[in-house]
């Protein structure tokens, strides 16, 4: 029997960026990408493969949300910042989904978002136990969808078919991640949230971040930018790295990615970006904790996202530990 999948490539084994210590015991590994920029843009340190195209996942929020502002929606403050966002699902974040969604007319019922729960495991468990459902303003991304949709009325775009590869909007947004990159998008595939997805290289995504902070004041790009930085719990939310990272660090632009993408940008223009070739979020925070080091960033936060305890027994009995 034959299959028309198409035939899986194995690449080279990539390096270990963190290990899982369980008892003192290595009892796995988890591989890895990372690149890091220097100030003038140049690359410093590269290891396994920073070249290959990646899905950024919602590391490419904030060209996403760069390109709704170009299409002329005027969004700043909060609004932008949740534009950006993988929001947590706290009350916060859905009540300004819901005005953004009335203040341009619309519904969420109009979000092409899937139903879903809460991303904060926490605030999910008090979702479930006041007895609601998934629904889809819920969604980490509802923020981004508001955000696309609004832009459509005044361009005179569809609203039904915003999330087509096609549709204007997402035109513009390949072309604005093409030219944040500096780079061609190499693939198109569908996100979690059923947006568009476009690849490219963690060269390209760390490019991308250091163009947006050194933006000049006013532009898309750097309206994005100080957006996120000043409003970062709407980024994320207050449990969240993101977050912390961005309120405890002046300057800084960070954005994690589903299945282990992170990308970061300091405002003289160094950058990262990495992923985790299994997709463990877990690994995240270590490893985004030794690149911080890498860019001597020395703040108690570092040591706050690196811990990555595991647990047996409902204690803890080890951790995972960043190896480079």
């Amino acid at each position: 029997m034959t299959s028309s999948a198409a035939p899986s490539v194995i690449s080279p084994a990539l390096p270990v960026l963190a290990e899982v210590v369980r008892s003192g015991f290595v009892e796995g590994h988890h591989r890895g990408s990372l690149v890091v920029l220097a100030a003038d843009g140049s690359v410093e340190q590269a290891l396994g493969d920073p070249t290959a195209p990646v899905f950024p996942r919602s590391s490419n929020k904030p060209m996403q949300a760069a390109a709704v502002l170009r299409a002329g929606l005027d969004l700043s403050g909060e609004r932008l910042a949740l534009a950006a966002a993988s929001h947590s699902g706290e009350d916060f974040h859905i009540e300004l989904v819901r005005t953004m969604l009335d203040e341009h007319g619309l519904t969420p019922d109009d979000l092409q978002t899937p139903p879903d729960l809460p991303l904060d495991p926490a605030e999910a468990e008090t979702y479930l136990a006041a007895g609601r459902v998934r629904e889809r303003i819920t969604m980490n991304c509802s923020g981004k969808h508001a955000a696309m949709l609004a832009t459509c009325a005044p361009n005179g775009w569809d609203r039904s078919s915003y999330l087509d590869p096609a549709h204007p909007l997402q035109q513009l947004v390949h072309r604005v991640v093409e030219e944040a990159a500096g780079e061609p998008v190499t693939a198109i595939g569908t996100d979690g949230c059923g947006a568009p997805l476009m690849a490219i290289s963690l060269v390209g995504l760390a490019r991308a971040f250091r163009s947006f902070v050194l933006a000049e004041p006013g532009t898309a790009e750097r309206r994005v930018a100080d957006a996120m930085r000043a409003h970062p719990e709407y980024v994320a939310g207050t449990r969240r790295p993101d977050t912390w990272l961005m309120r405890e660090v002046p300057g800084v632009l960070s954005k994690m990615g589903a299945e282990a993408v992170q990308a970061l940008a300091l405002p003289d223009g160094r950058a990262l970006a990495f992923k985790v070739d299994d997709g463990a979020t877990r690994a995240l925070g270590p490893v985004l904790a030794r690149s911080l080091d890498l860019l001597g960033i020395d703040a108690p936060v570092v040591s706050r996202i690196a811990h990555t305890p595991l647990f047996g027994g409902g204690g803890e009995v080890g951790e995972i530990r960043a190896v480079f």
